[in-house]
């Protein structure tokens, strides 16, 4: 239970914090271009977690000492942080957020693909799969693009794409790694691998520092992309990906199309409208399915049936369950 605690916790801190990205993201790219605002974001992402990582783990277990370590952290620094925040940056710049944010949640759906390929305990049952469905639906209701503009394609998706495709393949290769690491030094290690990464993609494009207009929202923007949709958000995800696996934990992506519609309803004033709403149920609905294949529901019905006593027929002398008849549960 205690497990499970942590497990919800973390997944919410993710998810909220995730989905405060797109509107800091919007209020950073007017300053920053995309790029290099994805390396400075990691650059203050890098510093704070290392630091952390340093304070709070055993020197025996912050260093790499295993070549699956080393991929742990590539997998980690290279694709499901670098290369996925990198397209999805730019991919933000050719199309609207509504369509970015479809596109990007499809990020759960790939996942259980490539887990399929490598993962032997990570395969989706049929009721995992209705509940991706469900969860899906409920971002297409709570974003609610223009069909016209979602169906029309253009680099802006294709770039999107490959950032959801980058994400779920790097989240699987994590689980697939394995290693002795903990996921906070394996983030650590896996941060600077990130920046350096996006720092020499803004270098090969032609982006400038020189372009930078450090407005104090700028460095608003900025603190929060790194330190808290950053490094605390990276910690809590990276946690949740190996307690709960790649399929569960991408189920964050979910999440942060509703935190985004919330959050600027509460700090904006946009409008969330009635069809958004029944996507917050839906999505809701979604992780309810998903969620229910722990439980063992014929066992919950027995052990319900055992606290109803057997009720006798006098005209015939039989006795029947309570819980059967036409308002009850038929045994198995």
């Amino acid at each position: 239970m205690a497990a499970d605690r942590r497990a919800l916790v973390a997944f919410v801190v993710a998810g909220v914090l995730f989905g405060g990205t797109f509107v800091a993201a919007k209020a950073g790219l007017a300053y920053f271009p995309p790029l290099l605002f994805v390396a400075l974001r990691f650059d203050v992402a890098a510093v704070a977690l290392i630091a952390y990582a340093a304070v709070t783990t055993p020197r025996d277990q912050l260093l790499p000492s295993t070549w699956r370590d080393a991929a742990g952290i590539l997998a980690t620094g290279v694709l499901a942080i670098g290369l996925t925040n990198a397209l999805l940056f730019v991919g933000q710049g050719y199309t609207s957020s509504a369509v970015a944010a479809i596109v990007f949640s499809l990020n759960p759906i790939l996942t259980p693909v490539f887990a399929a390929l490598l993962l032997a305990d990570e395969q989706l049952s049929r009721r995992g799969v209705a509940g991706m469905a469900l969860g899906f639906l409920g971002v297409a209701l709570v974003v609610n693009p223009d069909p016209a503009t979602l169906f029309d394609p253009g680099v802006g998706k294709a770039i999107l794409l490959g950032g959801a495709i980058t994400g779920a393949i790097g989240s699987v290769l994590i689980r697939w790694a394995g290693g002795s690491l903990s996921s906070t030094a394996r983030t650590a290690w896996g941060l600077p691998f990130a920046a350096g990464l996006s720092h020499l993609l803004s270098w090969w494009t032609g982006e400038s520092v020189d372009a930078v207009v450090w407005h104090p929202e700028a460095f608003l923007a900025l603190a929060y992309v790194g330190l808290l949709a950053g490094a605390v958000a990276y910690i809590a995800y990276f946690g949740l990906l190996d307690t709960a696996g790649a399929i569960r934990a991408n189920l964050v992506f979910y999440a942060v199309p509703v935190v985004a519609a919330l959050g600027g309803w509460a700090l904006l004033g946009e409008l969330v409208s009635t069809l958004a709403v029944g996507g917050f149920v839906t999505i809701f609905a979604g992780f309810a399915v998903i969620g229910s294949e722990s439980v063992d529901v014929r066992r919950r019905l027995r052990a319900l049936r055992g606290r109803f006593p057997a009720v006798t027929d006098e005209s015939d002398g039989s006795t029947t369950d309570a819980m059967d008849g036409p308002c009850g549960i038929e045994a198995d």
